[in-house]
């Protein structure tokens, strides 16, 4: 599986990797699906941004290959719909929903990874109520 991020979303989008004349616009909606995943709380951090097709999945994302795949998807699907949008509207919204069930998918994975009892002191309602 390619790892540079680039050459790995511009072959899902049938886009030859020597092919350059559309990366910079490839880029720029791969750094906003970033942007998208770092509000999600999954993405790399919000500094983080890709610039030729030297950074790799690696280098931005736990290797967690459940996540991972999910988030290659994810960024795949968002440029996928801003860069190469289907024809007809049912495509375009099934492309939506697959990218608000990933939305989903990946922020419930990071609460279950990630999440902590804000009050751990906090008592049972049963110890709490006479």
């Amino acid at each position: 599986m390619e790892q540079s991020i680039l050459k790995g979303t511009k072959k899902i989008l049938g886009i030859d990797a020597d092919y350059t004349a559309f990366d910079h616009d490839i880029i720029t909606h791969i750094n906003s699906a970033f942007s998208t995943l770092n509000q999600l709380g999954v993405g790399p951090p919000a500094q983080s941004f890709i610039e030729d097709d030297e950074p790799e999945w690696s280098d931005f994302f736990v290797t967690d290959e459940s996540i991972l795949n999910l988030v290659r998807s994810y960024v795949y699907l968002k440029v996928r719909l801003i860069f190469d949008p289907p024809a007809t509207s049912y495509a375009i919204g099934a492309l939506k929903e697959q990218i608000q069930e990933f939305e989903w998918r990946l922020s419930t994975a990071r609460e279950d990874e990630y999440w902590t009892d804000p009050d751990p002191e906090v008592l049972d309602e049963e110890e709490v109520l006479p």
